[in-house]
C-alpha cells in the first residue's frame, strides 16, 4: 500500500512529523471502518427485507428465524453507531433516513440478550 499525505501536510509551511502521518493513517482507518459497517447495514437490512417479501408471508411475518433477522440487523446498527461516533458524527438521524432502517429495528439497537437455555 503506498501512502501520500494530504496537501496540506505535506505543505513547505506545515511541519512534517511522523505524528501527522499516523493521524492522517488513523483517519483513512476509521473511515474505511466505517464503510464496511455501512456495508453490513445494508446486508443486514437486505436480508429482513427479502425474509419480510418472501418467507415471511408463508410464516405469518413472525416467528424465531424473524426475530434472528431484526437482532442481527439492530446488533450491525449498533456497531455502526458507535463507529459513526468514533468519525466524529453525532447524529443518527440522516443514517436512518438514508439506509431506512425500521423502528423495530432502532428500538432494539444497544438491547443485549441473554442466551436462551
Amino acid at each position: 500500500m503506498s501512502f501520500r499525505p494530504p496537501q496540506s501536510l505535506s505543505s513547505p509551511g506545515s511541519r512534517q512529523t511522523p505524528l501527522n502521518a499516523l493521524e492522517y493513517e488513523i483517519m483513512a482507518e476509521r473511515a474505511d471502518a466505517l464503510g464496511r459497517c455501512g456495508l453490513k447495514v445494508e446486508a443486514a437490512l437486505a436480508a429482513l427485507s427479502a425474509f419480510d417479501a418472501g418467507v415471511g408471508d408463508a410464516e405469518g411475518g413472525e416467528g424465531p428465524a424473524r426475530e434472528a433477522l431484526v437482532d442481527a440487523a439492530a446488533d450491525v446498527t449498533w456497531a455502526f453507531f458507535i463507529q459513526r461516533e468514533l468519525c466524529g458524527f453525532r447524529s443518527n438521524r440522516d443514517v436512518i433516513e438514508r439506509y431506512r432502517i425500521p423502528g423495530e429495528v432502532i428500538a432494539r439497537v444497544g438491547v443485549v440478550r441473554r442466551p436462551k437455555v
